[in-house]
């Protein structure tokens, strides 16, 4: 539960990853499964049509507070719980990956063609088995259950306060809806501000709640409108300042009600505004999908976590404070996170961008962002690396561009154009994309895939202890699978990937500074980015 661990003690990471996973699943559910299906239907399947989408928001809404409200009850600064000795249990992890399979197989049973009568009463029965045993075997993984069991025994008062705040929230964020009609002109204007930059005409006609472009425009109802959140912010801010009275500073903790119901507004219209560009882009049946899924309401129980966690931290709200730990009291992390978490990063924001994308890749500054923040949080582990760099590094970086422009050619591969999609975007929303393409090819991919593939994966093949490997340290067999490797995270142009692996690794290897690795495959890619805007060959990007 949250709040038993100082961040050093990795029950804070577990959990955020915890998190992550369940989010990540539920709005992919969520976006693909829609409970109109089940309309006609009997039985169970209709009590599922008729009250699961209600239950999920609850069962989140009650989950946000039982976090919410058992991380402010903890005294500042007390640590009692540590599961670093506790590794991931993998076993557990693979077995709730195979019961998500049959989640998804039954889902594609009871919500598509399903048997009738009693039949049909067992589908959805197992469906809803498979899913609490895919919910339990995760957390179960990454947390053990003894923690699990002691958390719940000691704030068991909370499993009875927390889903009557969830209610609490639920029944206020239906209420809310009621407010979308006159309040609908402020939340389209901020939202048609947002969507200026990147769209060349917004239509938004406040009469019938129309938002979105020439191309791609919906009508927004009370039920989609995301005003529930308020609701939802509002119920559990005020049981969470009236369950810890004790712990706030009134009237400075009341700031707390209107912050959070601002917050949750203005990220209401950024949701709104983001699900119409990824309709314009072309990807309308996501867009639709995440009108009706859960991700406004995930996001809304998010603004009540960060608000909590601020506030617990800023002494003019309350009169106890979470002291401030030294670096010496925060655990080392796991030197495989630090090497391979920004790469994997990317890659995870990379599968996002291009979900949510069809003709062109307008939310590539997701990979950006995920890249930065995971560097951002190892830091202080990567003061120790070697960043040094010298001249022999930029013409490395110069070699490999002119092979990689070389192969592609002798190879054969057709240059592509700019696609549509940004060429016939704004002016705005053009520079705003290559600016951050320019980042992501030229600052954190770099730094990212250095510190996987040569960082680690080289030294890691020459030794299981790859930190005390020398990065000056050569062997042939390291040397070439981390280079192909490299080369087969390129596609088709494995080979032109796979050589540029090597020229890496040699400068690396050269003096054993990762930073000549880092300034040469950046120097490569701001080459090739040049290349592309200059030339209008855009298969290189």
């Amino acid at each position: 539960m949250a709040g038993t661990s100082s961040p050093g003690t990795g029950l804070y990471a577990r959990l955020g990853a915890l998190a992550a996973i369940f989010t990540a699943e539920l709005l992919a559910i969520t976006t693909w499964l829609d409970t109109s299906a089940l309309l006609g239907r009997h039985g169970l399947a209709a009590l599922v049509g008729d009250w699961g989408p209600w239950l999920v928001k609850l069962v989140i809404a009650s989950v946000a507070a039982f976090l919410i409200l058992g991380e402010s009850r903890r005294p500042a600064g007390n640590v009692d719980v540590d599961i670093r000795s506790d590794s991931v249990d993998w076993r557990l992890l693979l077995s709730h990956a195979l019961a998500m399979v049959l989640v998804v197989l039954l889902s594609a049973v009871v919500f598509g063609n399903g048997a009738d009568g009693l039949l049909s009463n067992v589908e959805v029965l197992v469906w809803i088995a498979s899913g609490l045993a895919a919910i339990a075997l995760a957390a179960c993984a990454l947390i053990p259950a003894r923690i699990w069991i002691a958390k719940i025994r000691e704030m068991r008062d909370l499993l009875v306060f927390a889903p009557a705040a969830g209610l609490a929230g639920c029944l206020l964020g239906s209420f809310a809806n009621k407010f979308w009609k006159p309040l609908s002109s402020g939340t389209l204007t901020l939202a048609s501000i947002m969507l200026r930059p990147f769209l060349a005409h917004v239509v938004a006609d406040r009469t019938t709640m129309t938002l979105g472009s020439d191309k791609f425009n919906v009508t927004i109802a009370p039920a989609c409108s995301g005003y529930e959140g308020i609701g939802l912010v509002l119920a559990v801010t005020c049981a969470w300042l009236w369950f810890l009275r004790r712990q706030w500073r009134f009237p400075n903790a009341l700031a707390l009600i209107p912050i959070g119901v601002a917050t949750v507004w203005t990220l209401n219209a950024a949701r709104i505004a983001a699900l119409i560009l990824i309709g314009n882009a072309g990807a309308e049946q996501i867009a639709l999908g995440g009108f009706h899924s859960q991700a406004g309401w995930i996001a809304f129980s998010l603004v009540a976590l960060g608000v909590c966690a601020a506030a617990r931290r800023m002494a003019w709200f309350n009169v106890e404070t979470e002291p401030i730990h030294s670096i010496a009291s925060f655990a080392a992390p796991n030197p495989v996170a630090v090497y391979l978490l920004p790469f994997l990063a990317i890659l995870a924001a990379g599968l996002i961008a291009r979900a949510t994308s069809a003709d062109f890749e307008w939310f590539y500054g997701l990979r950006v962002i995920a890249a930065v923040g995971a560097l951002w949080y190892f830091r202080r582990s990567y003061r120790s690396l070697d960043w040094r760099f010298g001249p022999a590094a930029l013409g490395l970086g110069a070699v490999v561009c002119a092979m990689w422009i070389a192969l592609d050619r002798f190879t054969s591969i057709a240059p592509l154009a700019a696609p549509a999609a940004f060429a016939h975007a704004t002016l705005s929303a053009r520079s705003a994309w290559i600016a951050l393409r320019l980042i992501g090819a030229v600052i954190t991919v770099p730094i990212a895939e250095e510190l996987a593939f040569r960082g680690f994966l080289l030294r890691r093949l020459a030794g299981a202890d790859f930190e005390s490997v020398s990065s000056k340290a050569f062997s042939w067999m390291p040397f070439v699978v981390s280079s192909i490797a490299f080369g087969i995270l390129h596609g088709d142009r494995w080979l032109a990937g796979a050589i540029a692996g090597m020229c890496y690794a040699f400068a690396m290897q050269r003096r054993g500074r990762l930073g000549d690795a880092v300034v040469a495959h950046s120097f490569t890619n701001l080459l090739l980015a040049v290349w592309v805007l200059f030339t209008g060959n855009w298969q290189f990007w």
